[in-house]
């Protein structure tokens, strides 16, 4: 006699389940991206990496990242150029950082572009200007040391400063580069990379070596919030 199945319960269908996990993921992911946009000031390249793990973790898909494209292009130019000890590049949380030593680009005390240099800085121009970085916004900074300039043509490190980003900013509105794309930024002396002096106000030759400089900043053009 075959035993009575009554109480034996049916067999749940886990077919649509996903939808749970699902939803729950979803939410998880709007309420990351309200919390980014909540916060006053986004670090735009971690942003896109963050961004870009989501969308290959659940699509199981490459996923293109401007921004480091950007960054190993313009490296490769760098290497392929043989200029890494006097070009660098790095980044900070609004995009990239290109930096010449101003000692290979400059004359001392001149904003006169070294005709040696300007086929390095065209390469770079015609990477930035290519169409995929064209809503990247470029702001050349000119950066010196703290040892004061008095010239005719050059009062203070702030004039001097001016026109060696300007001259940047030139050749890059000849190359074909959008003006609209384009910032010139003096800062002298007051944004040293590293400290111009000793504590007892000795210099530091290589310090103020390094702080010779012109830093051009490339980041989307929504993002700038000033420095």
């Amino acid at each position: 006699m075959m035993g009575n199945n009554n109480n034996i319960p049916p067999e749940e269908d886990d077919s649509e389940s996903w939808i749970v996990t699902f939803a729950d993921m979803t939410t998880l992911l709007l309420a990351f991206f309200v919390l980014l946009v909540s916060i006053s000031k986004v670090d735009v390249v971690l942003f896109e990496q963050v961004k870009a793990g989501i969308q290959e973790g659940i699509g199981n898909r490459e996923v293109t990242q401007p921004i480091e494209q950007l960054r190993v292009q313009t490296n490769e130019v760098i290497k392929s150029l043989q200029v890494e000890d006097v070009v660098g590049i790095g980044q900070d949380q609004d995009g990239l950082v290109i930096e010449f030593a101003s000692s290979a680009f400059y004359e001392p005390g001149s904003a006169e572009i070294r005709p040696a240099a300007i086929p390095v800085l065209e390469q770079i121009i015609a990477t930035l200007n290519e169409p995929r970085y064209q809503n990247f916004q470029i702001e050349i900074q000119g950066h010196t040391d703290d040892i004061p300039i008095n010239t005719e043509r050059f009062p203070s490190n702030w004039e001097l400063s001016a026109e060696r980003a300007t001259r940047v900013l030139r050749l890059m509105l000849d190359d074909g580069v959008d003006k609209e794309r384009l910032l010139a930024i003096a800062y002298a002396e007051v944004a040293p990379k590293v400290p111009n002096r000793t504590p007892e106000g000795q210099p530091i030759p290589l310090n103020q070596e390094l702080n010779r400089r012109i830093a051009v900043r490339v980041y989307p053009r929504n993002t700038y919030t000033g420095q």
